[in-house]
């Protein structure tokens, strides 16, 4: 299996976890599917009234030098990781 079918695999697995994470966890979850599907964060941060949208940004933007392969393979161990 490639590490692209890895990732759309912990993708579809993601939404079937036996347990609702963290919101860190989730945030962290976020992150690593953007990196690994978009690469770097793009667009403005948002305001400081939208506090979800400005988490999700900033967690995302941490990452940013991160490749697509490495990000994938973080998100796929992590969903497998909490699968477990």
């Amino acid at each position: 299996m490639s590490l692209q079918e890895q990732f759309n695999q912990a993708q579809i697995d993601s939404k079937n976890l036996s347990e609702r994470p963290d919101n860190m966890t989730l945030l962290k979850i976020y992150a690593l599917f953007k990196q690994g599907s978009s690469g770097d964060a793009t667009g403005e941060r948002p305001g400081m009234t939208d506090f979800v949208a400005r988490a999700k940004y900033d967690a995302w933007a941490n990452l940013k030098g991160t490749s697509q392969e490495e990000a994938q393979q973080q998100y796929v161990d992590l969903i497998e990781e909490l699968k477990g």
